[in-house]
């Protein structure tokens, strides 16, 4: 695969997934991108092999839209905020010159991988977390891998809006309402007894700000005033984030005892971005540990990650030391709409 066929895809997903603008871009980038300057060589002989897991398509597109949230690409701004009335030549002329006059900073850009923080997702962990408190009673201590600046770590100040039922708090900082399709999930709220979270490069919402606003696509105006909401929320919350291999603090955060707890270890599309031995170390452990554990301490495993069967992001939940493994449905990767096929609790 090359750069340009890598960007064509991304281009495709995205407008699938309702940015057309970003869509747009990456299209003009796969079609008319030419050697010989500092940003085009980056991207264009970038390893085949990592095309995909380093998501360079969307890193080139996150660190446009950083310029403009920035206000050092001003005549870009002015085309993403009327897209559908700019002509194809006006655009790319406007990104041509923008990769031309901030070469230092986009090359700088693409040496992140992009922290999108989806708090949407959210809606997943509350659903499974109450599933979860129904079926055992237990309070619960959380474990969130690739956590950014933790915005999916505080999901019990937000509520989850399904046909008519409010679950979580009355007083909710934000409310999500996602397409959802199945049974509700049982109306329970959680007890969080401790939570903390890791990430190889943890965000700060306050100084970060505009770099998690950039992996935002530019035209999907709700999500990027609901995430703005969301970091003043973070700001003011801290919740913990630790700096580190996933994997590693995993294991030490499974050595602990958690007495009369359920363990959630969970992490939504990050899964992808670790190398198989880190996927496969991560599993033993989480299995070695599960088998070691009383029946009224469960460990729990959620993941909402990419399984190329689709459509959207697989939901599973692992269950120890039962050592069972549920098929919870599927859901949009950025917690549009949710399948949920949770099985049904006895009454």
């Amino acid at each position: 695969m090359t750069f340009r066929d890598h960007a064509r895809r991304q281009a495709a997903a995205c407008a699938a997934l309702g940015s057309p603008l970003t869509g747009r871009v990456l299209g003009l980038v796969a079609d008319r991108l030419t050697p010989g300057r500092a940003v085009a060589d980056r991207v264009l002989h970038w390893p085949a092999h990592r095309l995909h897991p380093d998501a360079v398509a969307l890193r080139l597109a996150g660190a446009l839209h950083h310029l403009v949230l920035g206000g050092q690409a001003p005549i870009l701004a002015r085309l993403y905020n009327a897209p559908d009335t700019v002509p194809d030549i006006q655009l790319w002329r406007a990104i041509e010159a923008v990769f031309r006059l901030n070469e230092s900073a986009i090359l700088a850009t693409l040496d992140h991988a992009p922290q999108t923080n989806e708090l949407r997702r959210s809606s997943v962990i509350i659903a499974a977390a109450q599933w979860l408190t129904a079926a055992f009673g237990r309070p619960l201590v959380l474990s969130e891998l690739g956590s950014s600046a933790g915005l999916n770590l505080i999901w019990d100040h937000y509520a989850l809006h399904i046909d008519g039922q409010h679950h979580g708090p009355t007083d909710a900082a934000l409310t999500l309402a996602p397409d959802w399709h199945g049974a509700p999930p049982p109306m329970v709220r959680p007890v969080i007894r401790a939570r903390e979270g890791v990430d190889l490069n943890p965000l700060d919402p306050v100084t970060d700000r505009l770099r998690l606003l950039s992996y935002i696509w530019a035209d999907q105006r709700d999500r990027l005033d609901r995430t703005s909401h969301a970091l003043d929320l973070a700001a003011n919350l801290r919740p913990q984030i630790t700096r580190g291999c996933a994997i590693d603090w995993l294991e030490h955060r499974l050595s602990r005892p958690l007495p009369q707890s359920l363990h959630l270890v969970y992490h939504t599309i990050m899964w992808q971005y670790m190398g198989t031995n880190l996927q496969e170390r991560g599993q033993a452990l989480l299995a070695r540990a599960g088998a070691k554990l009383r029946k009224d301490e469960p460990l729990a495993h959620l993941s909402m990650e990419d399984d190329g069967a689709g459509p959207g992001a697989k939901l599973t939940l692992e269950l120890w030391p039962s050592g069972e493994c549920i098929d919870l449905g599927r859901a949009d990767y950025h917690g549009a709409w949710v399948d949920w096929r949770a099985p049904a609790l006895p009454v």
